[in-house]
């Protein structure tokens, strides 16, 4: 896909930031492509752009706006299609990660093709995908895995690509979700795929490469999620970790959007290996991602060191300190560069 930027996000009336996760990933890891935010009343998130009407950035040169939310089943609420429209009529593209198709909602269809504007869908591959095999291929694999679905898997697989880039690793991030493809420009969203093909599609992600090559693949849902644990174990199974790094936030005590109480990290270490040993024997555990936003930096600090004494693990957080630990760990369990 060649989305143009500079881009317009939109963050609808979302309820909070997780809600607007797409817009937030894209302004955090993309922030030079990106113009402004359109927000429509009462929404409850902030991507720290300058607020936009659709018109305004039109004539400030924005190309696309991008359906910078998410929600249960990908659905894009009725009352956001007159903002869609309103911006293919100002001569924007539109791009959307959600699940439905834009060009399934006549008004926006009718939209784009008189103003001869085009749709894209991220969330939709046109690659033909085969079933996953299993078989050893050459590389090696970085898996983000998680306690609860938006923890900072994202964020956990792109810091890990800057800074094992940073010390001479070869290695790319390897996008599964939408926000992933909005930002790498490439790979495919895995929850949207036909449930027998999760595995293949991930293997076509990442298929054999050099040995000395480092493939950082992003992590979807958690296996201990009653909504989303089949696209996290297909994707367990394609990508065929030599390693993984847990992802966690420390203040939750449900999962998100179910009642099912959060698991342990050692349940999440000890069921990944258990699950991920099919396509990989050696799987192995690396590091803890913690998002500690909602702690102060004492309080994170001494969260993280409690972390690392009681699982042997080096723990961090990705946005506040980065991934530098976690990598001395890769190092000295599969070498430096």
């Amino acid at each position: 896909m060649d989305i143009a930027n500079p881009y317009l996000m939109f963050l609808g009336d979302v309820p909070d930031a997780l809600a607007a996760k797409t817009a937030l990933g894209v302004v955090d890891w993309r922030r030079e492509w990106c113009l402004g935010q359109n927000r429509l009343p009462g929404c409850q998130a902030d991507a720290g752009l300058p607020d936009m009407s659709i018109e305004a950035a039109a004539k400030a040169g924005a190309r696309t706006m991008i359906v910078g939310a998410v929600n249960a089943g990908g659905r894009l609420p009725d009352h956001w299609v007159t903002s869609i429209v309103a911006a293919l009529d100002a001569g924007l593209d539109v791009a959307s990660g959600l699940h439905v198709r834009l060009g399934s909602i006549p008004a926006i269809r009718e939209a784009a093709e008189r103003n001869g504007r085009k749709l894209f869908d991220v969330r939709h591959s046109s690659e033909v995908f085969a079933t996953g095999k299993g078989s050893k291929r050459s590389g090696k694999r970085i898996l983000t895995v998680g306690t609860d679905c938006s923890v900072g898997k994202k964020y956990t697989a792109l810091a890990m690509e800057r800074d094992m880039r940073a010390r001479g690793y070869a290695c790319d991030f390897k996008a599964t979700g939408q926000t992933g493809v909005f930002i790498s420009g490439r790979g495919v969203a895995i929850d949207a795929v036909i449930a027998d093909f999760i595995s293949g599609a991930v293997e076509w992600i990442s298929p054999a490469m050099d040995e000395q090559q480092w493939d950082v693949i992003e992590g979807q849902g958690s296996l201990f999620h009653p909504s989303f644990a089949g696209v996290t174990l297909g994707l367990l199974h394609g990508a065929q970790p030599d390693a993984f790094i847990v992802c966690h936030e420390p203040t939750r005590r449900t999962m998100r959007g179910v009642e099912t109480p959060l698991p342990s990290i050692q349940a999440v270490i000890d069921l990944t290996i258990q699950c991920g040993k099919l396509t990989n024997p050696a799987i192995r555990c690396i590091g803890l991602s913690v998002n500690t936003a909602a702690l102060g930096d004492a309080e994170a600090r001494t969260y993280l060191a409690d972390l690392e004494k009681k699982y042997a693990l080096p723990a961090t957080d990705p946005v506040r300190y980065g991934m530098m630990p976690v990598i001395d760990r890769l190092a000295s369990e599969f070498g430096a560069p």
